[in-house]
């Protein structure tokens, strides 16, 4: 038996996952990303090598067209490498991004990998934040689940389409019927 270490490509698109405060004014938006010192650095991987990229740094809530392109672009460049993506992405129209990235993919027919949407419903710079929960669950299920596209929240993973924000509940669910 082999320890294999794993390649996976996280990509950030901002929201409210990579939101932080500032003290100068008091301020709770988008800036830089810190990822990997907030969450990635924290978590003892030693099979997993993660590469990370950052596209956009706003709230889902101001993603347009153009910005669902830039990351349509982004995921179709990094499926060439041929290895497990996460899409760190705002709450608000992360399942209308997955649903986009979905059909421009033609139904992910053809994905040979697992692209993975996650997000948080409050910043991961805050004591209470779900960030650090789904983001190691979506580390983790990018390792095991088959292609496709899905998002993974609160010990949670749905297959794209057919998902939606649950606003009253605070995560995600199936659509029903």
């Amino acid at each position: 038996m082999e320890n294999h270490v794993h390649d996976i490509q996280l990509i950030s698109t901002g929201g409210t996952i990579e939101k932080s405060y500032s003290e100068s004014d008091g301020s709770l938006k988008n800036r830089d990303s810190f990822i990997r010192q907030t969450i990635i650095d924290r978590l003892r991987l030693p099979y997993t090598k993660l590469h990370i990229t950052n596209i956009i740094n706003k709230d889902s809530l101001y993603f347009t067209d153009y910005d669902r392109q830039v990351l349509l672009k982004t995921i179709k460049a990094q499926l060439e490498k041929n290895i497990p993506l996460i899409v760190l992405h705002g709450t608000d129209t992360m399942a209308k991004s997955a649903k986009f990235v979905y059909d421009a993919l033609d139904g992910a027919k053809d994905l040979q990998v697992p692209i993975i949407f996650t997000g948080a419903m409050k910043p991961m710079g805050f004591v209470d934040s779900d960030a650090f929960q789904n983001v190691t669950e979506s580390l983790y299920a990018a390792k095991i689940v088959e292609a496709g596209i899905y998002i993974s929240f609160h010990g949670q993973l749905f297959k794209v389409p057919g998902v939606r924000k649950n606003h009253a509940k605070r995560t995600f669910e199936y659509i029903e019927d």
